[in-house]
């Protein structure tokens, strides 16, 4: 703590510690200097709520966004875009913050919020914001908090879904699409949100004890692979990250007993006394576990005499019916209706929500046959873990693959799925790298390199997302044979050439359907 001449606290410090004193919505936070970093989804909500509370808000952004500038000029949020962080910072200096929130795409070690950092202003995240503002209404909601390197967003909307079924209110909000404070603020409030964070947001949740730690009711890291080495500095500090998830729940732990690392963060966990730990799996399950037995998903972890019953949930065979019969899309069931389960939901209720949901698009996606090939769109596999389950359920593969690697070499993925490859086509800007596994460990499998370049058409520029994507369909038409598979799986984020993985995911899809 700084201290005057005088012995007792400065200006800043009574400034923190008003800021660390607020854990409610009906709190004082009007006149609060609050700089928001980020002008995305979740930067607007930050200032559309902080503005509806009475702060002073600042929004600081590097890109034009006119849309959500007129809307903050509309509420009265201040603004200020620069593409330059020392731009950025002289402005944040000059507003002379109380509270810093950042978007959840900062660096930990950003330039502004080390700023922030090193003057002993607080710096948080909106999941933070969102858990001290929780309380708007009189319907509090328990939060159930899902994160995991492949399956979260599946998982949280599975979730949610399976908790409606059992007559709760509920969403899903957070990295999923939703920002949190969005949820929070609709007036008849919810029973429950299915809270989805990215390793992104989990970094900025605090440790230890105080008004801004996150207690969910019911958690699940649902696997753990490295992605965002770049963003975090390494495996370590993801992992870290992940296995915040966690950290003060209140009913249940829910990990994946064939991942030692899901298993690891749960038994390192400070949580609420009692809080049970609860595994799923493609295997039989112990008790306290959910699994598979003879064809059939069953729940050992809420039976009251689970050490020799079980409830019968769903079968594979009507899993598969749905199309969600894959076996990362088997775990995702298990794990969502674990929480729903500590939540609960009924097996009965959970069996119907089930047999009567649909997955995003753009999530192993079926589109059918074409020219004697099926074809499937998973442009949401963004990251090698979610391109191993993909390629894992099929056997003969022409793959589409390349983007963003964020910093992860896949040459193990290309390893271990090396004989299931009956050719290859390379996207994306991050070429040279994939073209070096493929290379290395399955140099005799057909390749094509989509290099950008005119199409010849003056309706679709150098290089666009649409001329890429149609080279690249037309490339792995040529490579499959009867009886293939087309999978488009990047495993590389998306934002080298696309908007984001959706529009990739349309760009492939409208690119198959041209195919004659």
């Amino acid at each position: 703590m700084t201290e005057t001449s005088g012995g007792g606290m400065d200006e800043a410090d009574r400034s923190a510690e008003r800021v660390l004193a607020l854990s409610s919505w009906h709190a004082d936070w009007s006149g609060l200097r609050v700089a928001v970093l980020g002008l995305g989804v979740t930067g607007f909500s930050v200032a559309d709520t902080l503005v509806e509370l009475g702060s002073r808000v600042r929004v600081i952004y590097g890109a034009p966004d006119e849309d959500r500038e007129r809307l903050l000029d509309v509420i009265g949020s201040e603004r200020f875009c620069a593409d330059s962080n020392p731009e950025q910072l002289g402005d944040l200096a000059a507003f002379g913050p109380d509270l810093v929130i950042v978007s959840p795409g900062y660096r930990p070690d950003h330039p502004l919020t080390a700023w922030a950092e090193q003057r002993g202003i607080p710096v948080w995240g909106d999941i933070e914001l969102g858990w001290r503002l929780r309380d708007k209404t009189d319907r509090v909601a328990d939060w159930i908090c899902i994160t995991g390197t492949n399956g979260k967003t599946t998982t949280t909307q599975l979730t949610a879904h399976m908790l409606v079924a059992g007559g709760l209110r509920a969403t899903p909000a957070g990295n999923i699409g939703t920002p949190i404070l969005d949820a929070l603020r609709d007036p008849q409030g919810y029973d429950a949100i299915v809270v989805e964070l990215s390793s992104f947001q989990l970094e900025r949740l605090r440790l230890g004890s105080g008004a801004g730690v996150v207690s969910p009711y019911a958690s699940a890291c649902l696997n753990f692979a490295d992605d965002h080495l770049d963003w975090h500095g390494g495996p370590e500090a993801y992992w870290a990250a992940k296995a915040k998830v966690y950290e003060h729940t209140q009913v249940a732990c829910v990990y994946n007993r064939a991942d030692a690392e899901t298993e690891r963060m749960v038994e390192e966990a400070d949580v609420v006394e009692g809080a049970r730990a609860i595994s799923f799996g493609l295997d039989s399950p112990p008790p306290s576990g959910f699994g598979v037995v003879e064809g059939i998903l069953v729940d050992r972890g809420f039976h009251a005499e689970r050490r020799s019953e079980a409830y019968e949930l769903v079968t594979v065979d009507e899993l598969a019916d749905r199309g969600i019969a894959a076996p990362h899309m088997v775990q995702n069931v298990l794990a969502a209706s674990a929480l729903a389960r500590a939540r609960g939901v009924e097996p009965a209720e959970i069996a119907q929500a089930i047999l009567n949901f649909t997955p995003d698009a753009h999530r192993a996606q079926q589109l059918g046959e074409r020219l004697g090939a099926h074809w499937i769109d998973d442009s949401k596999a963004t990251n090698a873990h979610a391109a191993d389950a993909s390629l894992r359920a099929l056997q003969r593969v022409v793959w589409i693959v390349g983007g963003l690697l964020k910093g992860v070499d896949i040459g193990e993925l290309v390893a271990e799925h090396a004989h299931r490859l009956r050719g290859v086509v390379v996207i994306g800007s991050e070429r040279a790298e994939v073209l070096a596994a493929l290379e290395a460990h399955a140099s005799d499998v057909p390749r094509v390199e989509i290099v950008p370049e005119h199409s010849g058409r003056e309706d679709v520029p150098a290089g666009s997302a649409g001329e890429v994507m149609t080279r690249a369909v037309q490339a792995a038409a040529s490579l499959a044979t009867a009886g293939d598979t087309v999978l488009l799986a990047p495993a590389a984020a998306s934002m080298d050439q696309f908007k984001d993985y959706p529009d990739r995911g349309r760009q492939f899809q409208a690119a198959v359907s041209e195919l004659e």
